[in-house]
């Protein structure tokens, strides 16, 4: 007697943001990824109410409740981004709010960490009133960095008494800060909160309109050069200033080879800190220049080949502890530029985690576990919180990814993307937890 064929998998899963009042589902042979626990296995997991009631092979069916083939997904920890920019307020011609989190959501991210360079700049308790009245509405969880100095212009410390208390998840510009004597004095100032500060390490001094790293690309492409000591000249002073003054800092937009030596001497030696590289870093090189893309313009610029291959092994080895995605909208118009006047960064929170898979996953370079780990779990250690397991009873933040699936979004870069979040869940408990504006 002929039967029907089972369901593909992942038919008829829901999409998008999962609420927990709707999160009444059985997932059947999904592969469960969870770094905290080193766990990584196949098995069936029972949802109810947004929270995890069940973990178990061949769970029995429960009444009333969905069941889904799952075998090609992975359910793991809601992903972490550490640091990007909302364009609202002030600059909602790029991109709204509303379009930042739906990017966030579509990429499999239940927290995001805002940069302070917003109009108005978050240098003030005051600005986070509004942040406040938006967290109202958001569907996943928002911090803020609050910033370091006034206008994160560098100039003059900020009010970061008024920020601690507003709650900010830690202090960062997303600029850098060249005036060593203030850094030093911030250090100090900051130390008693224990909160993180985020530094780019950057001395625009030993920048004369760079926009690659110097070698036979930049040399062939005839593109002015940024050399790699703008970077590690800034990280050296900033590690013997936090070697006299221990305070949390995490050093973000980790790009050369000679920084991930300096970091793990630095990390050997005892320094409280975590450091960062953005995804495009890991992916794309110099060599991937020779077009001229105006979307492959960031800053740092993308390093030399060996800079690339050293930021992959320094996030194996954990001396680099994250990625992030440092998302910044523009405008079709601002970015189809030359590529020398380009604006660095672009959107990429709905796309990062299909590129990766695709770039560094599927040829071997990074398990899975490697990556996931390094986009959850060690990125939220990195604004000094603590990942917990994935266990029943245990509200958690999950992105359900299925790496089989075409991608959701695709975007004028090199290579092709792969896989598709199919949802996330943000838990009331960890939505409503104690607000960090």
């Amino acid at each position: 007697m002929a039967t029907n064929p089972p369901p593909a998998p992942g038919v008829g899963l829901p999409t998008g943001i999962l609420t927990p009042r709707h999160a009444n589902l059985l997932l059947r042979r999904v592969r469960l990824l969870d770094p905290v626990a080193s766990r990584d296995e196949t098995t069936d997991v029972w949802l109810r109410d947004g929270v995890i009631a069940a973990i178990a092979q061949d769970l029995p069916p429960q009444e009333g409740i969905p069941e889904y083939p799952a075998q090609d997904c992975i359910l793991a920890a809601g992903l972490v981004d550490l640091y990007s920019q909302s364009s609202e307020p002030g600059e909602e011609g790029r991109e709204t709010l509303a379009q930042l989190i739906d990017q966030a959501i579509r990429g499999g991210f239940t927290r995001l960490t805002l940069l302070p360079g917003t109009q108005p700049v978050v240098d003030q308790g005051a600005v986070g009133e509004w942040w406040q009245q938006q967290q109202a509405h958001i569907p996943i969880r928002c911090n803020l960095w609050g910033a370091l100095t006034q206008g994160v212009r560098g100039e003059q410390m900020a009010e970061l008494a008024e920020l601690h208390r507003a709650g900010v998840v830690g202090f960062g510009d997303g600029q850098p800060i060249v005036h060593l004597g203030l850094l030093q004095q911030i250090l100090t100032y900051a130390q008693p909160w224990g909160k993180p500060l985020a530094l780019w390490p950057y001395n625009p001094q030993l920048d004369a309109g760079g926009v690659a790293r110097p070698g036979k690309w930049s040399l062939r492409l005839g593109l002015p050069e940024l050399p790699p000591t703008a970077e590690t000249a800034a990280l050296t002073a900033i590690l013997e200033l936090v070697a006299a003054t221990p305070t949390p800092v995490h050093l973000m937009r980790i790009s050369t080879q000679r920084s991930v030596t300096l970091i793990a001497q630095a990390k050997q030696a005892g320094l409280p800190i975590t450091a960062s590289t953005t995804w495009a870093h890991l992916l794309w090189d110099s060599t991937h220049l020779e077009d001229y893309n105006p979307y492959l313009r960031f800053d740092p610029p993308l390093g030399n080949p060996e800079d690339r291959l050293a930021l992959i092994q320094g996030l194996k080895t954990g001396v680099i502890d994250a990625i992030a995605v440092d998302h910044q909208a523009y405008t079709y118009e601002e970015k189809m530029v030359p590529f020398g006047l380009a604006p660095p960064r672009l959107a990429g929170l709905a796309a990062a985690l299909s590129y990766l898979w695709a770039g560094l996953v599927m040829p071997g370079q990074l398990t899975a576990a490697e990556l996931w780990q390094a986009l959850s779990t060690q990125a939220l250690a990195c604004l000094g919180m603590h990942p917990t397991p994935i266990t029943p009873g245990q509200p958690t933040a999950l992105t359900l990814f299925a790496p089989a699936d075409p991608p959701a979004s695709q975007l004028p870069l090199p290579g092709s993307p792969q896989g598709q979040v199919r949802w996330v869940l943000v838990p009331a408990a960890v939505l409503n937890q104690t607000l960090t504006v």
